[in-house]
């Protein structure tokens, strides 16, 4: 071998050298930052959020608000609803709200049938049940639609009655009274735009499909701070099992019948609704 031919040799292998090494610390480098994006990932999916919290506008200064939940009535036409379980979420949800406490779903069953009483049929039967459970406000209502299909569909309406004088608000005016529980809340007719007498203090009607993108949207806020992020599903969970639709449906129409009871209390001066509540002459 001559000496040009051992120096190109040389060279060629101090290239390799050097490429190799240059090989080898790209992909280190690498790997490193991998590593840190997986792991920045982790931590930010296993941070735990704060979820949307629902606050009622009554005056608590002397205790909070007790509402009860009357069993939903099944209007869906979908026989297989299980409504004591789509009513205690409902109970679920009021127990969330700050200012106010719900009853169990059990308990007011059970003082429904120590009064004889399959359901509200009249408004004695109303000022009855309230009184047995010493309630303030008592929440009626009916399952309109209930698809647990894919998507999922929920209907509910919902109207909430308050007796007179108990549900204070912080101007001092109270809730109307609950003398008009013959009528269905799917009865449109009772839906009035503001508190007149003898009519629900709030009502709230939806129809929840899950394919819809507002109503998915709102599934995604709902989710957020109650579930965890690094499942496979993550938010979609709640459009993948009607239980948990059905769970995400009933915060949703609380929050809704709050938001009409803070556009309420704000709007009626005090002592206005108690002189609705009077009959007339």
């Amino acid at each position: 071998m001559t000496t040009e031919q051992t120096m190109l040799v040389a060279r060629t292998g101090w290239i390799e050298f050097l490429w190799s090494r240059l090989a080898a610390a790209v992909m280190v480098a690498a790997a490193l930052a991998v590593n840190g994006q997986l792991s920045g990932c982790a931590e930010t999916k296993g941070q735990l959020k704060t979820p949307q919290v629902l606050v009622a506008p009554y005056d608590v200064s002397k205790g909070e608000v007790l509402w009860a939940v009357v069993p939903l009535r099944n209007e869906s036409g979908f026989s297989p609803t299980d409504v004591y379980a789509v009513s205690d979420k409902v109970v679920a949800a009021a127990a969330q709200v700050r200012g106010v406490r719900c009853l169990p779903l059990n308990r007011t069953i059970g003082a429904m049938r120590s009064l004889d009483m399959q359901e509200l049929a009249s408004p004695a039967d109303a000022e009855r049940l309230a009184k047995a459970l010493g309630a303030d406000g008592l929440i009626v209502g009916s399952i309109t639609a209930y698809d647990p299909y894919n998507p999922p569909k929920l209907g509910l309406a919902l109207a909430l009655y308050s007796r007179p004088g108990l549900i204070k608000t912080a101007n001092g005016s109270s809730g109307v009274d609950s003398r008009q529980l013959t009528f269905q809340p799917t009865d449109y007719r009772y839906f009035p735009r503001s508190a007149h007498q003898q009519a629900p203090a709030s009502v709230v009607s939806e129809f929840l499909d899950g394919k819809n993108h507002q109503v998915l949207m709102d599934v995604q806020a709902y989710a957020e701070g109650r579930h965890d992020d690094r499942t496979a599903l993550g938010w979609r969970r709640y459009t993948a099992s009607m239980d948990l639709f059905s769970e995400f449906g009933a915060w949703h129409c609380v929050n809704r019948l709050l938001e009409h009871e803070w556009i309420r209390t704000a709007r009626v001066p005090a002592g206005e609704a108690d002189r609705q509540t009077e009959p007339p002459h």
